[in-house]
């Protein structure tokens, strides 16, 4: 097979669905390691340095997740390449809407969960966001552990199968399919 690139016949993102795109990834790496790195966050525990830089990133995350959608929603995604299967078409946007829902559930609900531990969510120490409920509020302490199994569980295992999809294309098919979004094409 060769390998496909763009082409107007079938062309690739536009520049800037391209930069949201990674830097929304680069993004959902800082936030990874962060929390990784972070303490547990328990009934005593107070937000310090790691803990705020993970609010503040997942700020920038929902930030950038509002400015991707909305240009996903006003301009149409390239059309398909020929040859790809439907079923692999219906995967991926199947997988695209998780993710971008994701992209909002996830730190919406570490936002609520921060509001009912009493946690100020300021933004890189330039300003506070407000709280979503009230302190302990009832029946809002699962929040964190939801925000804790959908990243590390549902997200991460979306994101694998999207990469995992995106190097098949590439090694396998060799179809042009990652090229698209990748820069400088």
């Amino acid at each position: 097979m060769t390998m496909m690139t763009s082409s107007p016949a079938h062309p690739g993102y536009t520049g800037l669905a391209k930069f949201l795109h990674w830097t929304i990834l680069a993004l959902l790496v800082a936030q990874f390691i962060l929390a990784w790195t972070m303490p547990h966050i328990g009934r005593n525990t107070q937000p310090e340095t790691l803990i705020n830089l993970h609010f503040s990133f997942g700020v920038v995350v929902l930030a950038f997740a509002m400015v991707r959608l909305g240009w996903r929603m006003t301009h149409a995604e390239p059309r398909p390449l020929d040859g790809i299967p439907p079923w692999q078409l219906q995967s991926a946007r199947v997988i695209h809407w998780l993710l971008y829902m994701l992209l909002f559930v996830v730190p919406a609900l570490g936002w609520i969960n921060a509001s009912w531990r009493g946690f100020p969510v300021i933004v890189f120490g330039l300003f506070e966001l407000p709280k979503l409920i009230a302190a302990r509020a009832p029946g809002f302490r699962w929040t964190g552990d939801v925000h804790g199994i959908l990243a590390n569980y549902l997200m991460l295992a979306l994101v694998g199968l999207h990469v995992a999809a995106a190097l098949y294309h590439y090694f396998i098919r060799r179809d042009g399919v990652l090229q698209r979004m990748l820069p400088g094409h």
